[in-house]
């Protein structure tokens, strides 16, 4: 168990927080790893190099430019992925996030669809149906590892359009389960609870640089009976384990929280 020498990984949102966490991980189990980004915030081939860099390994990264969210070039990225790198095994669907918080009566239609293509469409739809249909014409039994969220199976007030796309994540993660198992594809998830990043950083603090929460960050830390933000390198055993076939080969269907206790929290 644990060794990924057989799996060609596809991340996409490779170049976040998470799927850089997420492709380290993979590469130092074993796993060759091709990220996905857009390439707005860096070039993903310095994000490839930068992975690279830090596990010491070398020819088991590649990095593309492809914008998860459209479907002609997730469809054209497959196929050189094939061609160029190998068939992949693995795809971890990483690509996401959300944009604004507001009164639900203030909300802003157009940010909304973008944020549900960002987290729903090309977040999991677009890159699973091309993947999948490939594994399936081809008889590959292939996995897949989606990224819910805490809002998949309790709202957050203010940002809806996220909350509703994080749960069409976890609706879809056990309904393509059962569609695939027959294909001998599973599909798993990992619902991160509170880890901060770039995008939720001034949600969370009103400084960060003196570590002053902000209201909403004292409640998120106030319901997790952990009382902190969790470690983006926290996620990765559950990554490894949901990668690894040999561990976790007869589960499908599941998604797990790794939330530091946020979801049982009682009074």
């Amino acid at each position: 168990m644990g060794n990924l020498s057989k799996e060609i990984a596809v991340i996409t949102g490779g170049t976040g927080a998470i799927g850089a966490s997420f492709a380290e991980a993979l590469c130092n189990a074993g796993a060759k790893v091709v990220i996905l980004g857009r390439g707005k915030t860096k070039p993903v081939s310095e994000a490839a190099k930068e992975i690279e860099a830090k596990t010491g390994l070398k020819d088991v990264l590649f990095g593309y430019q492809c914008d998860a969210s459209d479907e002609a070039q997730m469809a054209a990225t497959i196929e050189s992925i094939r061609k160029e790198v190998g068939m992949p095994t693995l795809l971890v669907n990483a690509a996401g996030g959300n944009k604004g918080k507001a009164p639900f009566t203030e909300v802003d239609v157009d940010i909304f669809d973008e944020v549900v293509k960002m987290n729903l469409l090309g977040g999991l739809v677009i890159p699973t149906k091309h993947m999948a249909r490939i594994w399936i014409a081809e008889g590959i039994k292939g996995n897949i590892i989606n990224i819910a969220s805490m809002a998949s199976y309790l709202p957050l007030s203010g940002v809806w359009a996220y909350a509703a796309s994080k749960a069409g994540v976890m609706n879809l993660t056990a309904g393509l389960a059962k569609e695939f198992a027959s294909a001998g594809i599973r599909v798993n998830g990992i619902a991160p609870g509170f880890f901060v990043g770039n995008q939720n950083r001034d949600l969370l603090y009103d400084d960060f640089e003196k570590d002053i929460l902000s209201a909403r960050g004292k409640q998120i830390i106030g319901h997790t009976p952990f009382g902190r933000f969790g470690d983006i390198s926290e996620l990765n055993g559950t990554l490894v384990y949901l990668a690894d076939r040999n561990a976790s080969g007869f589960v499908t269907g599941v998604t797990i929280p790794v939330d530091g206790g946020y979801l049982i929290d009682n009074i």
